[in-house]
């Protein structure tokens, strides 16, 4: 007799009648179809919407697809997955240069989503197979994380959290544990289901009762666990507090062509910082402690045009406290996005420069490569820019601020590097009017919010046209800006130095989780050689047994 393939607890049945071809292309259809608008809802889980907990259903759908597939099919649904998520995801980055570059992006990306999709659909026969497929996830984010050009974190499951009630988790092994959590809990989600379906339909047994055990625990365990990490999330200062000042000078207009209105964008910038000076002479405001530029506040190389640092230095004559200043600097024939450390009466005194630098857009991986395809493509990167080798704290009025330098927000290890290394607060100074009023600004903010709660900082948020903002150590957002105008915020923060799990424990968590997956994969394989070692074994008996008659 012929009898399908079983899973877990489910008694064999005789394989049904074949079904007619349309009907049988509508069944491979639905899956597809359901893997894309998974990811489609993953996608509407991020910001700037507050729908955090679509994660879940998302996760379930995707649960839902891949289980008891081959890993074959688990690639082409994982693939699906992916450009449902990140295709509207990144439409940001096609704003300036054209939907090239955006797809490009998201058809690499991708395949990281693929590939997580084959090895869901592998550990997904394994008992407990949600704890499994969680852990591939989050091994298939760290793969993306560092490779290729060093890797693209945007996108991490984590950093659509900012508002949702697992984000204590970050402060507990910082976005993979986060990240893991959420999707546990989608993939719990669909267990759950499947389990009440078949105990419906009387497909009960030993099997489903460890099933249901395994649904409610991933359900159960990360709400809990973010319930009880709540007790490591505080905004209590522990080194005093600082007043910092934010500005957000505004850029004569949206868009790359901005870059030729350098002057302009640096004349914004200190124009609205003495106009806050004004306002704390007349009492309207409190006095800062410090002022924080954005990136590429000030595009024209102070150190090499007189100029530029007559304007910078009357800005900190006006405030007259110490200036953070985000600037191109040439040095030794070498590009830096640096920040400056501005003192009114020294001047220049420290400096930090980036280093996480920006793939094709701070510098052109296979530049001779490129140029050959399309020299309009080397012209939008001209010179690439050097890397730092340091992290960057200034002491700014007895404060340690921490340099998170734009695109260096959604790396774990740039940012922990910063508050190892001593910082107190957080700035995540950012340049975003290449991308003008796109989700960008709004997901980049929403990681800084997630930092905030990893490490237990202030983050402060001087972007150059919005959304600028100042952020508690709990990921509360106490001011904004809008979009596209001149503005400041001034706010007594506090200072903190006591480090999170997450901060201490570094990497350790990710590699756990990554070993867990190696794992299932490990064990998933070894299951497959011996079920087709069964199945041939099998064959050859009834080949005998055929024989024998």
């Amino acid at each position: 007799m012929t009898v399908t393939a079983t899973s877990v607890g489910r008694p064999e049945q005789p394989a049904p009648p074949a079904a007619p071809s349309g009907a049988r292309r509508m069944q491979r259809l639905v899956p597809a179809a359901t893997a894309a608008l998974s990811g489609v809802l993953l996608y509407v889980s991020f910001p700037p919407r507050t729908l955090w907990w679509l994660a879940l259903p998302a996760f379930a759908l995707f649960g839902w697809t891949l289980r008891d597939r081959s890993w074959k099919a688990g690639l082409g649904l994982g693939y699906l997955f992916g450009l449902g998520f990140l295709l509207p995801l990144l439409v940001w980055t096609g704003v300036e240069v054209g939907s090239g570059p955006w797809l490009a992006l998201v058809v690499v990306e991708a395949i990281f989503v693929a590939l997580v999709g084959a090895g869901i659909a592998l550990v997904s026969r394994l008992p407990a197979w949600p704890v499994w497929a969680a852990a591939v996830w989050i091994a298939g984010e760290a793969a993306r994380a560092r490779a290729p050009f060093g890797g693209f974190p945007w996108g991490k499951v984590a950093f659509g959290q900012a508002d949702g009630v697992f984000l204590p988790l970050a402060a507990v092994g910082g976005t993979p544990v986060l990240g893991f959590a959420v999707v546990l809990c989608g993939f719990g989600l669909y267990e759950t289901v499947r389990v009440v379906v078949a105990h419906r339909r009387g497909d009960g047994g030993a099997p489903w009762r460890g099933a249901a055990v395994t649904a409610l625990l991933s359900l159960v365990v990360p709400v809990l666990g973010a319930l009880a990490a709540r007790s490591l999330v505080s905004d209590k200062a522990e080194n005093g507090t600082a007043t910092v000042a934010v500005v957000q000078g505004n850029v004569p207009r949206a868009g790359l062509e901005f870059n030729a209105q350098r002057r302009a964008v640096l004349d914004y910038h200190a124009r609205e910082t003495i106009r806050l000076a004004e306002q704390v002479r007349a009492g309207k405001v409190p006095r800062p402690d410090l002022v924080l530029w954005p990136e590429n506040s000030s595009d024209i190389d102070p150190f090499a045009n007189p100029d530029a640092a007559a304007v910078i230095q009357g800005a900190a004559d006006a405030i007259g406290v110490p200036l953070s200043v985000g600037a191109v600097v040439e040095r030794g024939g070498k590009l830096y996005n640096e920040q400056i450390l501005w003192d009114p009466d020294k001047g220049p005194v420290n400096t930090y420069d980036k280093r996480q630098v920006q793939p094709f857009g701070e510098y052109l991986p296979l530049r001779p490569l490129l140029g050959a395809i399309n020299k309009d493509w080397t012209s939008m990167v001209r010179q690439d820019f050097s890397r730092g080798n340091k992290p960057g704290v200034f002491t700014m009025a007895g404060a340690k601020v921490g340099l998170v330098t734009c695109y260096e927000a959604a790396f774990d290890w740039a940012v922990r590097s910063t508050v190892t290394d001593g910082a107190q607060l957080l700035s995540v100074p950012s340049n975003n009017a290449t991308f003008d009023r796109s989700e960008m600004t709004y997901q980049q903010l929403a990681m800084s919010r997630v930092r905030a709660v990893e490490h237990s900082r202030t983050v402060t948020v001087p972007v150059t046209s919005g959304v600028s903002a100042v952020i508690l150590p709990d990921g509360t957002i106490t001011q904004r800006t809008g979009m596209f105008v001149a503005a400041s915020l001034v706010q007594k923060v506090p200072l903190r130095s006591s480090e999170t799990p997450a901060t201490r424990l570094g990497t350790l968590p990710e590699l756990l989780l990554v070993l867990v997956a190696a794992g299932g994969l490990g064990r998933a394989a070894v299951s497959a050689v011996r079920r087709r070692a069964d199945r041939e074994i099998h064959a050859e008996q009834q080949r005998v047994t055929e024989a024998a008659r």
